[in-house]
């Protein structure tokens, strides 16, 4: 089983920008797919970001152009660059496989957009 812990949520004015960190431990998630998730209150949890093993990206048209993912296979980590914030963005964000069921649903980052 892999265990999933997100940081580096907070609160940011719009226009402004967070880098979040997806920490995972119990097994190398290198050679699987990893996504970023979001779920804002009263709505179906999103996904906003994917990466492949081999570094290919994939966004929605909500955070293409703004949201970066990234991954370094030598950390067992994925990051999460977002700029240009939007009120919109903010949900509670996720990472976890986006190539297999998933893992088990770490605690999730908080991060609000908000003047």
């Amino acid at each position: 089983q892999v265990q999933l812990v997100e940081s580096g949520g907070g609160l940011v004015q719009p226009g402004g920008s967070l880098r979040l960190s997806c920490a995972a431990s119990g097994r190398r998630v290198s050679i699987w797919t990893m996504g970023w998730y979001r779920q804002a209150p009263g709505k179906q949890r999103e996904s906003v970001a994917s990466i492949t093993s081999g570094g290919t990206t994939n966004y929605p048209d909500s955070v293409k152009g703004r949201f970066t993912i990234s991954r370094d296979n030598a950390k067992n980590t994925v990051y999460l660059q977002m700029n240009s914030l939007k009120p919109e963005d903010t949900a509670v964000y996720y990472c976890n496989t986006a190539s297999r069921p998933p893992w088990a649903w770490g605690q999730g980052t908080q991060v609000t957009v908000s003047s």
